[in-house]
């Protein structure tokens, strides 16, 4: 199963949905058509005046089916939405009881623009999310044998082997077997430069070959994968409700009597129909309506932009609050990845030689430390029957010899006298030959890029307390702190404890951000105000408890987050104060009088208004850039 447009297209709406959408939009279509009929005919004939008024009914009644219907559903289950349509049902009710068909066609045509600004306020979600899924390819080489067949996606197994050539794309999440290739995925994790894969890396589904000639097999496809899995979490994000349109909902039924109330009022005491009908419809709180939900979309996207996925938008407006910061170690402060940082021979033996035998033996390892030692040289030593021994090491024949490579009691089990291992702080390898130490090999996991000057940046933002968290030896997590500039330090914590330490910076009134990675992440992450996973390609239980997924390796990306989140919330605040004011403005204009006998429409002119400039304003989240 491939992710499709199709699959996106019922992001916003269901069948039934865009069912009652289309005969609205018809209906509407067809009033209007016949109201400027009546309109015409009332300019050529005068005298024709009964004509014409049943013309303005059958229109009248036209609109008015739908939005009574509307009206009646959304008695089941009431919020914002249903506050609209009811007071628009009453306002269209009290125009046919009036005989104003004019008016009663003419506002629900005027409020339908409203809802067209509701539709299009989603400010770039549903297409964010269409041009995700327009990157899956549809069909993809598979290896046979020494065949190379075209097949569609969806028939695609965990397990298949797959041919990428440059210029293709990527068609399911695998890992390299053979070949080397610089592969873009900017379209799905942001990252602006190719990244280079050989033997054993991981690609990603719908990232794009730039050159060479890679064999994948393939591990997710679908929805499974990491393209299907970005769609899933802006679908769920675009779903989910700000908790102050859940506040909002909770009153709007009282919101409706209290309307009516006033509008009874109004009606004993003025006798004056066309201002209740206005203060009906200036009561509709449209602008409300689209205040929460167009700031969270307009977020949702944006931040997708950014590599940034959000479980919900509820997430935002908690990580606004955020004042620490617990990161993990390997796999999110560091790459998770070894390189080789020292060489140290043994007394009398030829670097070179070193470099030659550890390469050889790493080349044929699946360790994560026999990758890293893997290119050390050009030309590796030539090996026979090379055999890895778990939980030791390598074992091979060369022409002088055995060779060994691994712990020190690999070398023991073999009878290789080992000298005084070098003093680092990260993973050793020993190497040896025909019974003699050749020399060791130090490795350390590399710290990404800009993480001390992402800390930094947090820090500014309010992050005061900053602590690594670690289930790695005390040393190697005090020389990573070091590196980056944290202080507070917790090393050899098991998943438990993580959790722990968590709970007791919440208990100390902290609210913290739980950056990590891992498995041994999964119950810290959940336990903070906010987690955010690093890599869209990792751990699926981290994947599954954080709120916040980077598709992305760039640590960078924690600052962007938040500066959002920040962002987020001071639009929604000015969002909802506008559209609030807005609202009671047209509420006062009504009860005091200030609009003629057409001021129903007048009001629903202004409602429209009052949504445009919210709308504006969620649209200029758009802009948002990671300075």
């Amino acid at each position: 199963m491939s992710v499709t447009s199709a699959d996106a297209g019922t992001l916003l709406l269901t069948g039934t949905e865009r069912h009652r959408w289309r005969l609205r939009i018809v209906a509407v279509l067809l009033a209007a058509g016949i109201l400027m009929f009546s309109f015409a005919l009332s300019a050529l004939a005068p005298a024709r005046t009964v004509e014409v008024a049943l013309l303005q009914a059958i229109a009248a009644l036209l609109v008015a089916g739908p939005a009574f219907a509307a009206a009646i559903r959304s008695l089941n289950q009431p919020d914002l939405h249903g506050v609209v349509d009811q007071l628009v049902a009453l306002a269209i009710l009290a125009c046919l009881v009036s005989a104003n068909f004019v008016t009663a066609t003419l506002l629900p045509v005027i409020m339908l623009v409203g809802q067209m600004l509701e539709d299009r306020s989603l400010l770039g979600t549903r297409e964010a999310v269409e041009a995700l899924s327009a990157l899956t390819a549809t069909t993809a080489r598979q290896v046979v044998g020494d065949d190379v067949r075209i097949v569609s996606v969806e028939s695609l197994v965990a397990g298949d082997v797959i041919e990428v050539r440059p210029g293709d794309r990527v068609a399911a999440d695998g890992v390299v077997l053979s070949g080397t290739a610089s592969i873009d995925t900017a379209s799905l994790t942001g990252e602006s430069l190719p990244v280079e894969v050989a033997r054993g890396d991981t690609v990603l589904g719908s990232s794009l070959s730039l050159n060479g000639l890679l064999h994948v097999q393939v591990s997710r496809v679908g929805s499974q994968s990491a393209l299907g899995r970005v769609v899933a979490l802006m679908q769920d994000a675009e779903r989910s409700k700000p908790p102050i349109t859940r506040l909002l909902e909770r009153y709007a039924g009282r919101y409706l009597v209290l309307v009516l109330l006033i509008a009874l009022m109004l009606w004993f005491t003025t006798q004056n129909t066309g201002a209740v009908l206005a203060l009906l419809v200036a009561a509709c709180p449209s602008a409300m309506v689209l205040a929460a939900p167009s700031t969270a979309l307009a977020a949702v996207s944006v931040a997708a932009r950014h590599g940034v996925l959000v479980k919900s938008s509820v997430v935002f407006e908690r990580l606004a609050e955020a004042d620490a910061l617990v990161v993990d170690k390997t796999g999110t402060v560091t790459t998770g990845r070894l390189r080789v940082v020292r060489l140290q021979p043994a007394e009398g033996v030829d670097v070179t030689r070193l470099e030659a035998v550890a390469t050889a033996l790493g080349g044929a390892s699946s360790h994560p430390v026999g990758r890293a030692i893997a290119h050390l040289a050009a030309e590796p030593a030539m090996l026979d029957d090379v055999q890895e021994e778990a939980g030791f090491g390598m074992r091979a024949r060369s022409a002088l010899g055995e060779v060994l490579m691994g712990r020190e009691s690999l070398l023991a089990r073999h009878d290789v006298p080992v000298h005084e291992p070098p003093r680092h702080d990260g993973p050793v390898a020993a190497v040896a030959e025909a019974g003699q130490l050749l020399g060791w090999v130090c490795l350390a996991d590399e710290v990404r890029d800009r993480v001390a000057e992402t800390l930094t940046s947090l820090h500014a933002l309010g992050l005061g307390r900053q602590a690594l968290l670690t289930g790695d030896r005390q040393a190697e997590a005090d020389r990573v702190a070091a590196l980056v500039g944290l202080d507070e330090v917790v090393a050899g914590a098991l998943p438990p404890d993580k959790l722990a330490f968590v709970q007791s910076v919440v208990a100390d009134g902290g609210k913290p951000l739980v950056v990590g990675d891992g498995i041994n992440d999964a119950l810290a992450l959940r336990a903070g105000l906010v987690g955010m996973a690093m890599g869209g390609q990792g751990s699926d239980i981290a994947l599954a408890s954080a709120d916040i997924v980077l598709t992305g390796d760039d640590f960078s990306r924690v600052a962007t987050a938040l500066r959002l989140a920040r962002r987020t919330r001071r639009t929604l605040r000015v969002n909802l104060g506008l559209s609030a004011a807005w609202t009671l403005a047209l509420i006062i204009v009504a009860i005091t009088g200030g609009w003629s006998a057409n001021g129903a429409l007048a009001a629903a002119v202004l409602q429209n208004v009052g949504a445009f400039v919210v709308i504006a304003n969620s649209g200029r989240l758009m802009k948002f850039t990671e300075a």
